[in-house]
């Protein structure tokens, strides 16, 4: 642990980060929640800098930064941090991508399991579950369900047995209580939270794969302090802790 101290230290200075103490504004998706607790402590301890991050979902996120809304960076999708660069909300110098999700189905430890292993197997699951949770379609998750439920031909057939809510409002909890049967989430939203468990990723031909990344806003005066952060968190000695969290960083 010392010498990867040292070494994310030289490292940091390196690449020309700041001596001086800052505090770096965060707008964030929900999905690298469990990174940033474990990876701000760090970062702060070894720059002095003070982190304060502000959790949305997506279309939150993006709403408020078109009003204006002032944040240093934000970590989102990188196909919605491509989007903000066109518009010229964000800088596209310096961002970096993190890792990649996927969409699981999970439910209460203990539970059952239904295949979900071809598109017709997660067809019939959803049309047999009781009662069915997913995030509503303002969020990358919810859109893409309400898609599948279209194609799948099963919109009318389930839409009085989901629960909408977002994994940042309690969706996972949702399903640990046993309130919802199954419930459909991004993985790195489900790893952390007790009494569920995946049952399987989505089939890979319903399946939606999100790589998150971190990127500089347009109006942060000072960018250097977050250019180092999005270094940090995209430095190899951290894969590890993207991994337990639930992304891919490969």
């Amino acid at each position: 642990m010392k010498y990867r101290l040292v070494a994310a230290v030289a490292a940091l200075l390196q690449a020309g980060a700041p001596s001086v103490a800052a505090e770096i504004s965060i707008m964030s998706g929900g999905a690298p929640k469990e990174v940033l607790a474990t990876l701000i402590p760090q970062f702060e301890k070894l720059t002095g800098h003070h982190m304060k991050v502000a959790y949305a979902v997506i279309a939150a996120l993006q709403q408020k930064l078109a009003a204006g809304e002032r944040s240093d960076m934000v970590l989102l999708p990188t196909s919605a941090i491509a989007d903000l660069a066109k518009a010229g909300t964000l800088k596209s110098d310096g961002s970096a991508p993190f890792g990649t999700i996927e969409i699981v189905a999970i439910m209460r430890d203990g539970a059952p399991r239904p295949d979900i292993s071809t598109p017709d197997a997660f067809r019939s699951a959803l049309l047999n579950a009781r009662s069915l949770a997913y995030s509503p379609p303002t969020t990358p998750s919810g859109a893409h369900m309400a898609r599948l439920a279209e194609r799948l031909g099963i919109a009318d057939a389930i839409k009085d047995k989901v629960t909408y809510r977002a994994a940042l409002d309690g969706g996972v909890q949702v399903v640990a209580d046993g309130k919802a049967e199954i419930g459909i989430y991004q993985s790195s939203e489900v790893v952390h939270v007790k009494g569920v468990s995946a049952v399987g990723p989505l089939p890979d031909a319903l399946q939606l794969k999100l790589v998150y990344g971190g990127a500089v806003t347009a109006a942060n005066p000072d960018p250097e302090s977050a250019l180092a952060f999005i270094r940090f968190l995209a430095d190899p000695q951290n894969k590890k802790v993207w991994k337990d969290a639930g992304f891919d960083p490969s």
